[in-house]
């Protein structure tokens, strides 16, 4: 084994896309890592680090071969009997054989196998050096990166993401040489663009690090990301101390936090304020705009906002007052253009935008956004007498929920759709609860967003989603592969999670029916690219929305296994509650948690297969079963046993299931499996006797019935 040693590429640029700065990076290591390995030179990508900054996209490899291990090969050629002719001399295809690998017949080997003795050659290949094959993998690994919008330079025909200034290939203390988009290798990176202009010598590879810190340079994000969050916390405490008021606090938002640190190498907080005049503009709006589009980062007091705010410079300013009136200069018409816009959509009741809304098209087969509100209005009366909801309120929600899309500030700020109708609303006298609701219908937001609040919200909630999933299905543009420009994953996934956590008793077929009910024709019309199951287009109308409606169900089902993946719901316990098709999906979720109590009992696993072998001889069975056991045909002993305890629990289950208390109709079914083991160990169910046969399977059947009333445990896997 060579010596190994610590291998450092750095590629420098112009300033880099923040945005896409940690994909870069993360796509450039891993293009070094897959060349080295691809290669066999042995080096220690477990503990290797990927550096990035604005200007630079870099690896460090701790260890690193100076050249792969030498190869044995042994290459197979013809079989002695034919390598060598009457009179022993070699054939033309031994000599051919023996030019190929450049050397003499007598220097080829025999390999003796069951098929027979072959020639072969056995030489050692010697590896090739790392300094030979680092410049191919690094060409690789650049011709990989996800860059959608390559740039190009000067008079050059290569392309980059931004122009590259300087390459850094150091094997411990050792150049590599190498060229890539016309710059040399060499040991000489650049510091910060200010406080440090001049090149940066890096002796060692392993210094790197250090050595770019002492050019005022971080190239470590976690780090970086580490200081900028410490000198926000020390610029809001100066501004504490400066204000009097201790209960300020900066707010971090976690995507500005990242998109901050990718636009500095030597972060330096700076404290700044505006005009307390607009404080009285919606402070989501003044927040987005203060992140978005200035990456400051609010001062709040509790959970309102305040006149302060910090910045972070990229520079440790020796007059950072300066830097403070620029920051200020550059938010004061920000700030007046969200106060204008909030001033004049005032002016006009949110329901003015009615009309409008007939003047944007939603989709084409499902028309203007005036249409999807007068469906999800129509969806939302339906859910709401369905819930005792007050349905006047529920339909003025939906009526008002795209509205505020024509507003001045959702046009500048599309982020605050919802919010601002919330405002909006309040502002020309609409109850609270519909103001919110006009907010709250988006939620789930993201992942980790919670469901609406209010009752009145998730009515809206389930109502919009409903008419989204079921009109972008119906006109055939449902998600494939990763491709889902209409987030319906996202909507599946809120839809099912506001009836489960928002504990909501609505029938989800009803649901989607209605939904689907409400189309317009033209939107059911099998479009091109239609899903198979809806086909052939020559289907009657009612056929294919019974398939669209029974394609629906199965999608939003499909996300629910993943959402109870997340919470270590296995896919066995899924499909065995999935399988009785409960009406309701709270009523799912009330199955599902008392599946996973049920798995937890010793009795489960032989219950489990007990049902399994139930299932079969019940499938199997070439008679008709009936309902009714007849009591004079069992045989006593353990059918009859079986008999009196199925009856005794039926008469305990029956009170339990109109309660809907599963964990404890399980844990009874639990007690029959000594009876159930029993009556297998003695009884032959498929007898002759027609009569006591038929008997025996009713008897089975009645009791896969009564586990049926909860979920199909024979289903059950890992109980």
């Amino acid at each position: 084994m060579t010596d190994m040693k610590s291998l450092l590429v750095e590629i420098g640029c112009e300033e880099l896309p923040p945005k896409a700065l940690d994909e870069l990076a993360k796509a450039f290591a891993i293009g070094i890592f897959e060349g080295l390995t691809k290669r066999g030179i042995a080096a220690d990508v477990e503990n290797a680090k990927t550096y990035n900054s604005p200007r630079r996209l870099a690896v460090l490899v701790p260890a690193v071969a100076a050249e792969q291990p030498d190869q044995a090969i042994e290459r197979r050629g013809p079989a002695v009997a034919a390598g060598r002719d009457a009179s022993g001399q070699p054939t033309k295809a031994l000599l051919g054989f023996a030019a190929a690998c450049g050397v003499s017949v007598e220097a080829l080997e025999t390999l003796e196998t069951d098929k027979g003795a072959w020639f072969v050659h056995r030489a050692v290949q010697r590896g090739r050096p790392l300094a030979e094959l680092l410049p191919e993998i690094l060409r690789e690994a650049l011709a990989r990166l996800p860059i959608p919008k390559p740039m190009r330079w000067g008079d050059h025909d290569f392309a980059f993401v931004r122009p590259v200034h300087w390459l850094v290939l150091l094997h411990g203390d050792r150049v590599i040489d190498a060229e890539v988009f016309g710059v040399r290798s060499g040991r000489e990176s650049r510091g910060h663009r200010f406080h440090h202009p001049q090149p940066v010598w890096i002796a060692q590879a392993s210094e790197y690090v250090e050595a770019l810190r002492a050019a005022k340079v971080m190239v470590d994000p976690a780090a970086r990301e580490q200081a900028v969050s410490e000198a926000l916390h020390t610029a809001v405490g100066r501004v504490r101390g400066a204000t009097g008021r201790t209960n300020l606090a900066v707010l971090i938002d976690a995507d500005n936090l990242a998109e901050v640190r990718n636009l500095v190498e030597w972060p330096a907080a700076v404290a700044g304020s505006f005009d307390r005049e607009f404080l009285h503009v919606p402070q989501e709006a003044l927040i987005q705009t203060m992140e978005r589009n200035q990456r400051f980062f609010p001062v709040l007091d509790g959970s309102l906002l305040t006149e302060h705010f910090i910045g972070i410079a990229n520079i440790e300013s020796t007059n950072p007052d300066e830097i403070r009136k620029g920051y200020e200069r550059v938010i004061r018409p920000r700030f007046a253009d969200a106060k204008f816009f909030y001033d004049e959509d005032r002016k006009t009741p949110l329901a003015t935008h009615q009309e409008t809304l007939k003047t944007v098209t939603y989709q084409q087969e499902l028309g203007s956004l005036w249409d999807k509100c007068v469906r999800v209005t129509e969806l939302a009366r339906v859910i709401a007498n369905r819930l005792g909801v007050d349905a006047a309120r529920a339909t003025r929600a939906a009526a008002l929920s795209k509205c505020d899309l024509m507003t001045r500030m959702v046009g500048e700020f599309p982020e605050l759709q919802g919010v601002m109708g919330r405002y909006y609303a309040l502002a020309h006298g609409e109850p609270k609860d519909v103001a919110q609701a006009l907010d709250e219908y988006y939620r789930p937001r993201f992942a980790s967003d919670e469901i609406a609040h209010g009752t009145l919200a998730r009515v809206l909630a389930v109502a919009d989603k409903l008419d989204t999933l079921a009109g972008i299905f119906a006109v055939g543009l449902k998600p494939s592969g990763n491709k889902d420009p209409f987030a319906l994953r996202r909507t599946a996934l809120g839809l099912a999670r506001t009836l489960i956590e928002g504990a909501l008793e609505l029938d989800l077929e009803a649901l989607l029916r209605e939904a689907v009910e409400l189309l317009p024709e033209r939107a059911l019309a099998a479009p091109k690219g239609a899903p198979k199951s809806r086909e052939p287009a020559t289907a009657t109308p009612a056929a294919r929305k019974s398939a669209l409606v029974a394609e629906l169900l199965d999608f939003v089902h499909d996300r629910l296994r993943g959402y109870y993946a997340e919470r270590g719901v296995g896919g066995d316990r899924f499909d065995a509650v999935r399988a009785v098709e409960p009406e309701t999906l709270i009523d799912f979720d009330r199955r599902l948690r008392a599946v996973g109590e049920f798995v937890r009992l010793p009795e489960a696993q032989a219950l489990a297969a007990a049902n399994k072998r139930i299932g079969n001889i019940l499938r199997q069975a070439e008679e008709t079963i009936g309902a009714q056991v007849d009591a004079r045909l069992l045989d006593a002993g353990a059918e009859a046993a079986l008999h009196a305890e199925i009856e005794a629990a039926a008469a305990v289950i029956a009170p339990l299931a109109a309660e809907r208390r599963y964990v404890d109709m399980l844990r009874r079914l639990a007690a029959l499996r000594a009876p159930v083991d029993a009556f297998f160990d003695s009884v032959m169910v498929m007898v002759d006797d027609a009569a006591r046969r038929r008997n025996r399977l009713a008897l089975l059947g009645r009791l896969r019935r009564m586990f049926l009333e909860v979920a199909d445990v024979s289903l059950l896997q890992n109980a």
